[in-house]
């Protein structure tokens, strides 16, 4: 079996999601005995912001600018270690209420018509192959349930679950850590909460 394991903090070993991340990837060892695990960390090595020479790419005009050909490869190479994984594991933070532009910046290379997705009489239909398990690690400094004064400015679990959902990954499980912004007793009571919930995750 293969894991694809993102992160995606920018806060390096001060990251909640980053350590949460982790443990899931461990525990995901212990489950699968011999997986191959890939990394990539988008902090560190960061895919380029969207511009029309991508796009231009994606319809078969070939791309001067040679840190866009890189890019390009770079993201080609994101699909296929996607395509290829039975799990992924994605460390994502919620910065202004949204995902890292990092993160966005990865699943813009996910997320492309004719790979990925395509449009039918019926409606859009992802393309990804069934079977794959998405696991989250999501750290929130606030809290954001359905029906709290914050609910409207949560964009980053509604985001991931939409977006991968849309490509096929549909099987996709969070473990939160919420609050962790409101003193050391919530930051603490959360990230114990998270790691019931990782000690918990079956095969």
């Amino acid at each position: 079996m293969k894991l694809l394991h993102i992160d995606s903090s920018i806060l390096g070993p001060h990251s909640i999601s980053r350590t949460l991340s982790a443990e899931i990837v461990e525990q995901q060892r212990k489950l699968h005995p011999g997986l191959e695990v890939i990394y990539r960390d988008l902090a560190a090595e960061p895919q380029l912001h969207l511009s029309s020479d991508h796009i231009a790419a994606w319809q078969g005009t070939a791309p001067q600018d040679a840190g866009v050909q890189q890019d390009l490869a770079s993201g080609n190479a994101a699909l296929e270690e996607l395509l290829a994984a039975d799990i992924i594991v994605i460390g994502a933070p919620m910065y202004n209420f949204a995902i890292p532009s990092q993160l966005k910046a990865w699943i813009d290379r996910l997320v492309i018509a004719g790979r990925t997705f395509h449009y039918t009489a019926m409606g859009p239909e992802g393309l990804v192959p069934k079977g794959k398990k998405v696991i989250i690690a999501s750290s929130r400094g606030g809290t954001y349930a359905p029906n709290s004064p914050a609910a409207a400015f949560e964009h980053q679990e509604s985001y991931l679950k939409g977006a991968l959902g849309f490509i096929g990954l549909t099987d996709v499980t969070i473990i939160r850590a919420e609050g962790v912004a409101l003193g050391d007793e919530a930051r603490d009571a959360a990230i114990a909460a998270a790691r019931k919930e990782i000690s918990a995750l079956a095969a």
